[in-house]
């Protein structure tokens, strides 16, 4: 099925079900996705993928309608995404998606909890090479042929679809988002859910002891309510 796919296949939907901070994260992108493109999410592709992803992680309707009405208030602040990469201990390369309406905040926690843990942070670029950045959706399986369905989508990005229990998740480059999302669309085909993944090209392996080390800096940076999302490439 490709590269590294047995990292996906042992992390697959994980992002979904483990996040305390779900509900909040999904109302951030909701957020951003009306201030982006508005709040009619059948012109706004971004927000529809929002509300999807809400509905997907069973969260109440009232929190939805409250952070698109939120998003349209003027006075509500702007959420800016920045990037942040660096290294744990053992050299374990880390990537952290944040939103923040505080820059200078959000810059001064992530460096502190490098600093604290015996980590570095690093400059942009130092370790996203290392990753490959992809587009992912999530579809219910229903009567769909996994490998016609592969076959269909390849000519729009898609480059890897597996099964789980009665769910296909599709994966794609970054850049073909939209397309794919568009075909899915077009096809009829429900998107539970989408959104990417930041796929390392090689992960790898520590002792217990390490990863402990490794594990103190990861908890502490998804515990920040300006993180999204944290990735890295130990095994």
């Amino acid at each position: 099925m490709g590269r590294a796919f047995e990292y996906r296949k042992a992390r697959k939907f994980a992002r979904w079900d483990k996040m305390a901070k779900t509900f909040s994260r999904i109302g951030k992108d909701i957020v951003i996705a009306v201030k982006e493109g508005g709040p009619d999410e059948t012109t706004n592709p971004k927000l529809r993928a929002a509300i999807q992803n809400a509905r997907d992680a069973n969260m109440p309707l009232d929190n939805v309608k409250r952070a698109i009405k939120k998003a349209s208030d003027k006075d509500t602040s702007d959420f800016k995404e920045t990037l942040f990469e660096g290294y744990a201990p053992h050299g374990i390369a880390i990537m952290i998606e944040t939103a923040t309406d505080n820059n200078k905040r959000t810059v001064a926690n992530i460096r502190s909890y490098f600093n604290k843990y015996n980590g570095s942070l690093g400059t942009s670029g130092s370790v996203s090479f290392m990753f490959d950045h992809k587009c992912h959706f999530k579809i219910p399986k229903g009567e769909l042929d996994i490998e016609e369905l592969e076959l269909e989508m390849i000519d729009y990005g898609v480059d890897e679809v597996f099964e789980d229990e009665d769910k296909i998740l599709l994966y794609g480059s970054f850049e073909d988002y939209g397309g794919i999302q568009s075909v899915l669309e077009e096809k009829g085909l429900e998107i539970l859910a989408s959104g990417f993944d930041r796929i390392p090209a090689n992960t790898t392996k520590l002792s217990e002891e390490q990863v402990a080390d490794v594990e103190k800096l990861l908890e502490k940076i998804e515990e920040d309510d300006d993180v999204q999302k944290v990735y890295h490439n130990m095994e």
